[in-house]
């Protein structure tokens, strides 16, 4: 399997780690959306990443569909294969991963623009702090697992990981104690350090 990104994206980083503590063997293609947007563009049109390339060649160009495929290998899945807990921890995957979107989506609307839309970014600050405030009441009335390491806990390390580094002067992450402490408690596990870049904003 090839995993095509770079791992300063949250969505490509999940993945890796993903893989990593599934000990499946892959390898790894750090290519740019857009400095190597021709290589991108010839296995997924959308020209986004992640995508992973299965050994027949298919390509998988979603991060939820990448790890629905990858829980399938294994015996242990990090989503729980059925009832409650699995609904629960992909409510939260989804919340995590889509704050992570607005993440992305607030920084681009920075870099690329001459004169960003306030508007625009009022709404971003918005949905992230928000999302952010959701997870923690559920995390201090101890919703969140303590025991095992979910594909919900490797996405909030991700995207907490993201914003601190693309947002440092935005967001003070002390105002979410909970779950930042949580995504500190994961990225000093082996397989996040491994599977780790510095934010590289593009130029």
């Amino acid at each position: 399997m090839i995993l095509i990104g770079q791992y300063d994206s949250p969505f490509v980083r999940r993945v890796g780690i993903a893989l990593t503590l599934y000990a499946l063997p892959f390898q790894h293609r750090p290519w740019s959306v857009f400095s190597d947007a021709d290589k991108v563009c010839a296995v997924n049109p959308l020209m986004r990443v992640p995508v992973m390339v299965l050994p027949d060649g298919l390509a998988l160009t979603d991060s939820h569909m990448i790890l629905d495929h990858l829980d399938g290998l294994v015996e242990a899945p990090l989503f729980p294969r059925s009832g409650r807990a699995r609904t629960l921890a992909l409510r939260r995957a989804a919340l995590v991963c889509g704050a992570a979107e607005k993440a992305v989506s607030l920084f681009y609307e920075r870099r690329l623009h001459e004169a960003p839309s306030a508007l625009w970014e009022d709404r971003c600050k918005t949905q992230i702090a928000g999302t952010l405030d959701a997870l923690e009441a559920e995390a201090a009335a101890g919703q969140w697992q303590a025991d095992r390491i979910g594909h919900d806990d490797i996405a909030l390390a991700c995207a907490i990981g993201f914003i601190a580094e693309a947002h440092a002067t935005t967001f003070d992450l002390s105002r979410w104690p909970q779950i930042a402490a949580r995504a500190r408690a994961m990225e000093a596990l082996p397989a996040f350090r491994a599977v780790r870049q510095p934010f590289l904003p593009p130029s």
